[in-house]
C-alpha cells in the first residue's frame, strides 16, 4: 500500500476498513450501470463484515465522448491519484474491444503500467472480461484467441479446485459470459495460472495467479444485473437492423425463459429473409416477457467475499488454492 491509511489502520476497528479502487473502463453507455454494479456486488459481498472504501478511477486513454468525460471528471480520478494515494485491492473492468491486437488499443500503455503497478502495490487486484485479458498478455505474453462466434449466455462452471476462494461454494458455479475472444486452459496452466472454474462449452470461467500480489481473473460479469445480457443482445440486433453489422447476433445461451426464446427465434427467421421483414418482427419478439433474475449473484458475492477476506488477512494469501 502507497500510504498508511488503507487497510491496516481500518483493522483496528470493530470491522476492517478496505480501500479498493475501481478502474472503470466501460464503454460511455455502460459507464454508470458498471459502477453500480460492482458497488451493490461489493456491499452484498461485504455486508456485515467489512467496511468498503471504493474509490473511483478511469484510464485517460479509452475514448470518451462529452457526457462521459463530464462524469468522469467531476467524480472520478486518473491513475496517477491511485498511485499516489493508494489502495488495499483493485477491480479493473474490461472495455468493449476496437484492435484485434489489444497492444494497439489506445489505453495499452497506461493498462500495462497499471497492471505492473498493481502487482508491486496492491494484496490483490481483480480483472475482469478484457482486463483480464490484457493482464495476462503484459505479465506472460499470452494470446487471447478469437472464438468462432461471440460466447454470450449463462453457464455452468465446474470448479477445478478447492478451498480458499471457492470457500463455501457447492456444487457447479453459474456465470453470465459475454465476449469475442478466450483465453486456452492449456496457456495458462503453462505459464503458472490456477484454473478455479471451467466448462467444456465456456472455457476457463476464473483463475488466478500470484507473484508479489495476488491477481484474480474473471473472464465473465459477475457483476451484471439480470438484464444486462438482454441489453446487449438488443443493442447488437440494433446494429444489424441498422446495417452496422453482418450477421444476426446469437441469442443469449441459458438466459431467456422458454416463451421469450421463442419469439427471439421466429424474430431470427425473419430477419434471415430479410432486414426489413426482421425489423417487423422484432417489436413482438419481447412480448412474451422476460424473466427478472440472476441465478448468478449468490455464487459471485460468496466468491468476492472470500477475495475481501483475503485482502483484509494477507497472510491468508498462503493458503489459497
Amino acid at each position: 500500500m502507497a500510504d498508511g491509511s488503507t487497510a491496516a489502520e481500518g483493522r483496528r476497528g470493530p470491522k476492517p476498513r478496505l480501500r479498493i479502487g475501481l478502474v472503470n473502463n466501460m464503454p460511455d453507455a455502460a459507464l454508470q450501470a458498471t459502477e453500480r454494479q460492482f458497488r451493490g456486488l461489493l456491499t452484498e459481498a461485504a455486508r456485515g463484515r467489512f467496511d468498503i472504501d471504493l474509490r473511483l478511477y478511469a484510464l485517460t486513454g479509452v475514448p470518451r465522448g462529452d457526457a462521459a468525460r463530464a462524469l468522469l471528471d467531476a467524480r472520478y480520478e486518473s491513475p496517477a491519484v491511485l498511485r499516489r494515494c493508494g489502495a488495499d485491492a483493485l477491480i479493473v473492468t474490461g472495455s468493449e474491444p476496437r484492435a484485434e491486437d489489444l497492444r494497439q488499443e489506445p489505453y495499452w500503455d497506461e493498462l500495462a503500467g497499471l497492471v505492473t503497478w498493481a502487482d508491486k502495490h496492491t494484496t490483490s487486484s481483480l480483472w475482469s472480461c478484457l482486463a483480464a485479458h490484457a493482464a495476462v498478455l503484459h505479465l506472460d505474453g499470452i494470446e487471447r484467441q478469437r472464438l468462432p462466434a461471440k460466447l454470450s449466455g449463462v453457464y455452468a462452471f465446474e470448479r477445478a479446485a478447492d478451498g480458499g476462494l471457492l470457500r463455501g461454494l457447492s456444487g457447479s458455479v453459474v456465470r453470465p459470459h459475454s465476449r469475442y475472444n478466450g483465453l486456452l486452459a492449456d496457456d495458462l496452466a503453462a505459464s503458472g495460472y490456477r484454473l478455479l472454474t471451467r466448462a467444456d462449452d465456456a472455457g476457463v470461467d476464473t483463475f488466478m495467479r500470484r507473484d508479489r500480489s495476488l491477481f484474480l481473473f474473471f473472464q465473465g460479469h459477475p457483476e451484471y444485473d439480470p438484464d444486462s445480457l438482454m441489453r446487449e443482445y438488443r443493442r447488437d440486433v440494433g446494429r444489424f437492423l441498422r446495417g452496422e453489422r453482418g450477421e444476426i447476433p446469437n441469442i443469449p445461451a441459458n438466459y431467456f425463459d422458454a416463451a421469450t426464446a421463442q419469439s427471439l427465434r421466429v424474430f431470427e427467421t425473419h430477419a434471415r429473409q430479410s432486414r426489413e421483414a426482421g425489423a417487423a418482427a422484432w417489436s413482438d419478439a419481447f412480448m412474451a416477457g422476460f424473466a427478472d433474475r440472476a441465478p448468478w449473484r449468490a455464487s459471485a458475492a460468496k466468491m468476492v467475499r472470500n477475495w475481501l477476506s483475503l485482502v483484509a488477512e494477507p497472510q491468508a494469501a498462503e493458503v489459497v488454492p
